[in-house]
């Protein structure tokens, strides 16, 4: 593999999307709403054997006791603990309209709990919401059934509760171990209990720890991040996910509270990936794709190594794709060949809900080009190759003929060495994996115009 340098990531240093779907969210569009959603979902029940093909389950809590300055999640800031058993009524409702469409006991081998923070619910309103999903879906064997977890929300006592729940992965918002840039985000967690917290998990069983990081955060440097890098080695947690703070002030409210001269600069910014980079790799990490990270027995690696990876909105996976149920407000799903999202706002949420209707407000139904495009893209961003030959038998064409333009774009990557071209199909190299969200956007037919990215994170 060539030399990350840091003019190779400076490059890249463009916005890009993250392809946790094609099209990307901000394609969908209002006209797709209820009618249509309910129509892909009895598609589903009508479809092959329904039961055998397992969902995926992404249910958002909105609520936080505290605002984090960088934050861009859907969320509601409130100590008020007692807005969780009304929201818990909410999803109950939800959930019963789906299973009238889908029926009941359908299989699940994916549940992702974000938000938000879901520890924001007690234990009784935990244990209440897992029965619930419980009675109305069969969570298999073997699955991934994951939690994101405010450290500064739990103990010990609480993650042996998320345990015995089914809960069998967790992820600690970390972000930066410094105080001053704790500070900075108003979010001060020591790091002496977050070490605390990842041995206990250990002891407890969980089988995958991650820890995500944020690089870009103010008052970082790359002397400052170099100490939170050694921090997060000496800690070893099954995955990491690093990501790219993105300061848009004006789409985001919360990001107005921090002070534009404390965040560190671009130089500084590629610095900090460069000097990650090579970290992650000294600690034995293997760069399983897009900011994720993962120890060579984790179960994510193992995927990466055998060509077992997925991606879907929870990022990657080793489930195999699977129709995506989002349940709460603003969570995204996708069943067939649509793509859906609930009310933004808990007001509207809810009164569609009183009035027994599914909360989906807008979405997609995506057309013969979005598929072939998708299934090019995810190939890439998975497992790092395009076989033409497979892509032309499932949707019958001409690879070379219809991505004429997009091959001769991907030649100029090939002159870097990040991908390589035959006659057979694409393979993205080494070097290239670290830049694959840039390889992918060739075929994003949606961004030829420039204008349109400055919506997004910086691709690496």
């Amino acid at each position: 593999m060539q030399a990350i340098t840091t003019e190779l990531l400076t490059k890249f240093d463009i916005p890009g999307p993250r392809y946790t779907s094609y099209p990307t969210a901000d394609r969908f569009v209002e006209a797709f709403g209820e009618t249509n959603y309910i129509q892909a979902l009895e598609q589903r029940r009508g479809g092959p054997a329904p039961l055998a093909l397992p969902l995926s389950l992404y249910v958002h809590v909105p609520f936080c006791e505290s605002l984090c300055y960088y934050c861009a999640c859907n969320k509601i800031i409130t100590k008020h603990h007692e807005r969780g058993a009304p929201y818990l009524n909410y999803l109950a409702k939800e959930v019963a309209l789906h299973v009238q469409r889908i029926g009941a006991g359908q299989s699940v081998s994916q549940l992702h709990l974000g938000g938000g923070t879901p520890t924001f619910l007690s234990d009784a309103e935990l244990g209440q919401l897992m029965a619930m999903l419980r009675s109305n879906f069969t969570l298999v064997p073997g699955g991934e059934y994951s939690i994101e977890v405010d450290p500064r929300t739990v103990d010990e006592a609480r993650l042996r509760m998320l345990s015995a729940l089914g809960f069998n992965r967790l992820s600690f918002g970390v972000q930066d171990f410094d105080p001053a840039v704790q500070k900075a985000v108003h979010r001060i967690q020591p790091v002496e209990n977050v070490f605390a917290l990842v041995e206990a998990a250990r002891r407890i069983g969980f089988e995958s720890i991650n820890v995500d990081l944020i690089y870009g955060l103010p008052k970082q440097t790359p002397e400052s991040f170099d100490r939170t890098l050694a921090q997060v080695a000496e800690l070893r947690p099954d995955r990491i996910a690093l990501y790219a703070y993105a300061h848009l002030p004006e789409r985001f409210k919360p990001q107005r509270r921090i002070i534009a001269i404390d965040l560190p600069g671009a130089s500084n910014k590629v610095t900090m990936l460069a000097r990650s980079l090579a970290a992650f790799d000294a600690a034995g990490y293997v760069y399983v794709g897009m900011d994720h990270f993962a120890l060579p027995n984790d179960a994510l690696a193992i995927a990466k190594r055998q060509g077992r990876l997925h991606r879907n909105f929870q990022g990657y996976s080793t489930q195999p794709d699977a129709d995506l149920i989002g349940l709460g407000v603003s969570a995204i799903g996708k069943i067939g060949a649509t793509y859906s999202q609930n009310a933004k706002t808990l007001e509207e949420y809810q009164n569609l809900l009183d009035h027994d209707h599914l909360p989906v407000v807008r979405g997609l139904a995506v057309s013969r080009d979005d598929l072939l495009r998708r299934t090019v893209i995810m190939a890439l961003m998975c497992q790092g190759e395009v076989v033409f030959q497979s892509i032309e038998l499932a949707h019958l064409i001409d690879f070379k003929e219809y991505f004429a333009a997009e091959l001769e774009l991907l030649g100029a990557m090939q002159a870097q060495g990040l991908v390589q071209l035959d006659d057979t199909g694409i393979q993205v190299t080494a070097t290239g994996w670290f830049f694959v969200r840039g390889v992918a956007m060739v075929f994003d037919k949606y961004l030829q115009a420039d204008k349109t990215r400055a919506r997004f994170s910086k691709i690496i």
